[in-house]
């Protein structure tokens, strides 16, 4: 290309060139980057008229964005404010001080990778560093730099997206390994005119396998004049053998409290006030995201209210929560305080009043985990957290002070359990009210530690009533009915016939019992008279003479069937308690097992004769 072209009057003429007529001898002739950057308009079409960044001093870690044009089109936030130098990229701290480590001396990889969540500044890193590896400074003599002065030709061409040695694929849309054959047959080639020739790919976890075996080859020995910047949001996704051929940064999420503030500066660039509760919301809402949260940003200001006081935009926290569909932090604390007082009405009516104000749902459960969440952590803490109100700050501080830890964990669970119901629901209101409900009338019940542990006291402090059983039936009412029964069977048994015991307990029902004389009836499912047999007992194991007889009537019930009325009216009892049936009621799916000791193993009956001694 030379100096003075004389095809002015044809098309696809540069732009500068004039007739030789009319030009002046001592007219300065373009320069070599505004040849390359003429043919290349000529090839493409020209760039947008995007203005060169302007250099950032270290006072200024924050340059403001320039004033853009009157017949430039609008560029949404997301893009305006992309970051130009490495010290306008927010939270990304430990990753640029190991990158100027490694340029400073001179320990450059031939590959890097960044991971993290969507708009953390994976290909904005990556373009940073294709400026930083570029960068000739303003006097084009300085080399590699941590701080490129992004006004050098390599630094514009790349920020403009035109530079021919910085080259951007999306792996998403070049899938295949033909594109990656291009790739293998580029490299071989020199730079052109930068120092590097750069391969940024993104989403390079969407190549497929075939194209990530051709790749692997020349990732491993690149030549000295490449280098590859990969960019995803999938990590596990890679092969092993990519991860292993990388340098890996793994972009973390920017805190909100860093982004509130990043927001709060790009509001005072665009000339636009905005109220600090806002900007919160919109910094929780982006979840770690700054392209995320610049969008929201961005719809917030068109929204805005125009009473600034000088004609500005005011970006309030109203109309960001109606934007969002979040719930008033106000109405979420009087919601959840409902919840705690068991006040039925009022938490239906406070759903209602949310819901008809735009609040969905789903939004309103996710509020009031945030709350318990909060009020858990100022309890571990031992101090209520940071917050944008005097009044929320007390309120959470009152609960943390008063709700048990136990209590807040059950809130936090049964709440989750709401919130996935909501989630799946066909009707999320009604879905919402019952799960809110369910979690009013479990709110005061003991957490199931304390209810276990006083279960037991009242279990061994006889505070549970005495069990009964139909018709005198009761291990009470048979020692009453036949005084002293008991004892005598533990008689037989001591003295040895324990098969004989065992019958007296499973089949006799004492239907008179006197000194020296028993009349019983035999339990329902036995027939054998066994009289003599219980006269032999008795007469050895007391040393005086019985009469044994078998007699009508019922009898009280024999020890087997008084020990397992006493289980089963205890049972009962435990059933019937307040705590019991409360504990129920807010787990409907829960089962009842009796405790340990309770019920006594019950022997089995047997139609056998024992009336000969093994």
């Amino acid at each position: 290309m030379g100096d003075s072209p004389d095809n002015a009057g044809e098309p696809g003429a540069l732009p500068w060139a004039t007739d030789a007529d009319s030009r002046a001898p001592d007219e300065p002739r373009a320069s070599a980057a505004e040849l390359e950057a003429a043919g290349q308009n000529a090839l493409f079409g020209d760039p947008p008229a995007t203005p060169a960044p302007q250099p950032v001093t270290a006072s200024e870690p924050s340059a403001a964005a320039p004033s853009k044009p009157a017949n430039q089109p609008y560029r949404v936030l997301a893009r305006k404010y992309r970051p130009q130098t490495f010290s306008q990229l927010i939270g990304q701290e430990p990753m640029v001080r190991t990158l100027a480590n490694a340029i400073e001396r001179d320990r450059l990889a031939h590959a890097f990778l960044m991971t993290g969540v969507r708009g953390v500044g994976k290909t904005s890193t990556a373009r940073l560093i294709a400026k930083a590896l570029n960068c000739i400074g303003p006097d084009g003599k300085g080399g590699p730099t941590i701080d490129p002065c992004g006004r050098c030709e390599p630094c514009v061409a790349i920020a403009e997206g035109r530079h021919i040695d910085v080259i951007e694929m999306d792996a998403a849309s070049h899938t295949g390994i033909d594109d990656i054959r291009e790739i293998i047959e580029a490299v071989r080639y020199a730079a052109v005119s930068a120092r590097y020739k750069i391969y940024i790919i993104d989403e390079v976890h969407m190549l497929s396998k075939q194209a990530f075996n051709g790749l692997l080859k020349t990732l491993e020995e690149p030549p000295a004049h490449v280098k590859f910047l990969f960019a995803t949001t999938e990590v596990e996704k890679l092969p092993v053998t990519v991860l292993s051929r990388t340098q890996r940064f793994d972009l973390r999420r920017i805190p909100a409290e860093m982004l509130a503030g990043h927001f709060g500066w790009v509001c005072t660039e665009e000339g636009v006030a905005a109220e600090p509760e806002a900007l919160a919301m919109i910094a929780a809402a982006a979840e770690g995201s700054v392209r995320d949260g610049l969008s929201i940003l961005d719809q917030a200001i068109a929204q805005a209210d125009l009473d600034a006081g000088e004609g500005g935009a005011l970006v309030t926290a109203a109309r960001v929560r109606d934007m969002l569909g979040l719930a008033d932090k106000g109405a979420q604390r009087r919601l959840f305080q409902t919840l705690l007082e068991g006040d039925a009405a009022g938490l239906l009516g406070g759903i209602d009043d949310q819901y008809s104000l735009g609040v969905e749902p789903l939004a309103l459960m996710r509020s009031l985990l945030d709350i318990v969440h909060r009020v858990t952590l100022a309890q571990v803490g031992g101090g209520p957290p940071d917050s944008h109100s005097e009044e929320e700050r007390a309120a959470i501080a009152d609960w943390a002070a008063r709700l048990p830890a136990g209590q807040l964990h059950r809130l936090w669970q049964l709440l989750l359990k709401g919130y996935e119901e909501v989630r799946q629901a066909p009707d999320p209101l009604v879905s919402a009210q019952m799960a809110l409900l369910r979690v009013l009338h479990a709110a005061d019940l003991p957490d199931p530690g304390t209810l276990a542990r006083k279960l037991e006291e009242l279990a061994a402090g006889g505070g549970l009533p005495a069990p009964t059983a139909p018709g005198e039936a009761g291990g009470a009412t048979a020692q009453r009915a036949a005084p002293g029964w008991a004892a005598l069977v533990e008689q037989v048994e001591r003295s040895g016939e324990l098969l004989l015991a065992s019958r007296l307990r499973m089949q006799v029902r004492v239907v008179a019992l006197e000194h020296g004389r028993l009349d019983y009836a035999l339990a329902d499912g036995f027939t054998e008279d066994f009289s003599g047999e219980i006269r032999a007992a008795l007469n050895a194991a007391t040393n005086a003479r019985w009469e044994v007889a078998l007699a009508a009537g019922p009898g009280a019930p024999t020890l087997v069937e008084a020990d397992e009325a006493a289980a089963a009216g205890a049972a009962a009892a435990l059933r019937a308690h307040p705590l019991v049936q409360a504990t129920l009621a807010a787990f409907p799916d829960a089962e009842f097992v009796e405790p340990e000791g309770h019920a006594p193993p019950r022997p089995e009956r047997r139609e056998t004769s024992w009336s000969r001694k093994a």
